[in-house]
């Protein structure tokens, strides 16, 4: 039978959409992109925020019309909006055939058969332990580069979070098990990894008792055919010294890391629930620039918090300008309910919210485009990703850029590359978040 996947939200979301997808094609099932001859249609949803909210909730309605209307047997809803409305989504949207939440989806082919055999199936496990899929990862991104999923869960209870409520506690993937599947994405042609979860810093400390992410990412390192390993999402005050170490000794791992900071006002801090004050955040940047001098932080914000005043969004705008982060997201507020900040007082306006957003990136892409100019004239290691339609031209990464959240660069050449390859790029150019170069030799890889 055809297979339509439809996966919304984050990365982490796409790598339990691959795991569903491995284990579905093992059990027989062909996947498609046409939703006009999909017989069954799984949409694996998120919900983190209200705009997140509004995709999936839409998406779901459109497959449920085409149901009415097409060859669609089966529609089977998992993910986020799953598990956090089980009950709005079996009752308001009665064409819907099973709905699996964040920690069932391994029974994602029982759920399918059932619904074939016209049951109605529904599974929440408790959210403890981990989903066991069978089958290898159907890779979707390319195939140059890839995320490993290396925990499930989060412990930090940030105020304006919802998270922990539809994922549970933090929950590590065992090591030996993160070695193999990377081992069997190296083998698939995958080139980079780039390791994700809800936070990656405290990986192995519920497993190993304490923090072993610098063990893993040593690990990793010693995998043949792996060139570039990356590191999203770790939060400032789990930064530790093996970390900072591991990352300035192995040559395979990027000089990148994902700081989201939120904000950098102590109060706002403490009303987001977060852990860390300013002078803590200057420290542990300052420890990371000092250590590895070529690093580049990626951050993200927000603004428009419950009780954010103007006084404080300045001191948030100073502080974005004397860091001088290398690339930074800003997200307005989004009051999610069930949080303890949908309840504070001092609910702010959108229009402030949008006003102080644009702010923030108007002063970042100065910052951006500033970085930029200082990188004209370097030559830089870059990986392809594809060719510039009708030009002479590839587009590409350097380290600094984590795909479909940074820039890229554009490298004039007349060599005939193919996505995957590794070459040395000088300079050229920069644009307000992209470079542009040219080949700088013949490439290595």
């Amino acid at each position: 039978m055809k297979l339509l996947f439809i996966s919304l939200g984050c990365d982490k979301n796409l790598v339990d959409t691959e795991k569903m997808l491995g284990a579905m094609t093992a059990a027989g099932f062909e996947i498609t992109n046409d939703e006009t001859e999909a017989e069954v249609a799984v949409i694996n949803t998120c919900c983190f925020i209200h705009d997140a909210k509004e995709e999936s909730i839409q998406n779901i309605l459109e497959m449920a019309e085409l149901k009415k209307e097409g060859t669609l047997k089966v529609l089977l809803v998992t993910g986020c909006l799953a598990e956090r409305y089980r009950e709005e989504i079996r009752q308001e949207i009665p064409e819907v055939d099973a709905v699996l939440g964040t920690n069932s989806i391994d029974s994602i082919e029982e759920a399918v058969r059932r619904a074939l055999d016209g049951y109605a199936y529904e599974e929440y496990k408790p959210l403890t332990g981990l989903p066991s899929l069978r089958g290898s990862r159907v890779l979707t991104t390319g195939g140059s580069y890839e995320y490993l999923k290396i925990a499930e869960g989060c412990d930090k209870r940030c105020t304006y979070c919802i998270i922990p409520k539809i994922r549970g506690s933090y929950r590590s993937v065992p090591m030996e098990e993160l070695v193999e599947e990377a081992r069997q994405l190296a083998e698939q042609g995958v080139r980079e990894l780039i390791l994700v979860a809800q936070e990656t810093t405290i990986y192995g400390k519920d497993l190993y008792g304490e923090k072993s992410l610098h063990t893993l990412l040593r690990k990793l390192c010693r995998i043949d055919g792996i060139y570039w390993i990356r590191v999203l999402y770790c939060y400032p005050e789990e930064i530790y010294s093996e970390l900072i170490e591991t990352i300035a000794e192995e040559p395979k791992i990027c000089h990148y890391l994902d700081l989201p900071i939120q904000h950098a006002n102590d109060t706002i801090l403490k009303r987001m629930g977060r852990r860390t004050t300013k002078a803590q955040l200057v420290e542990t940047i300052e420890k990371l620039r000092s250590a590895v001098p070529d690093i580049v932080l990626r951050t993200t914000l927000i603004t428009g918090f419950p009780g954010e005043t103007d006084e404080q969004h300045e001191e948030l705008m100073q502080f974005v300008n004397d860091m001088e982060f290398d690339r930074l997201g800003v997200f307005t507020y989004s009051p999610e309910e069930g949080t303890a900040a949908a309840r504070m007082d001092g609910q702010i306006s959108e229009e402030t919210k949008l006003d102080r957003q644009e702010a923030l990136m108007e002063l970042q892409q100065e910052v951006s485009m500033d970085n930029g100019t200082k990188r004209v004239g370097q030559e830089l290691l870059v990986m392809i990703e594809g060719k510039v339609a009708d030009e002479a031209a590839y587009v590409g990464r350097t380290y600094a850029d984590a795909p479909g959240i940074d820039g890229y660069i554009f490298v004039n050449t007349g060599l005939e590359l193919m996505t995957g390859d590794f070459v040395k790029v000088r300079v050229t150019g920069s644009l307000e978040y992209d470079l542009i170069g040219e080949i700088a030799d013949e490439y290595t890889e």
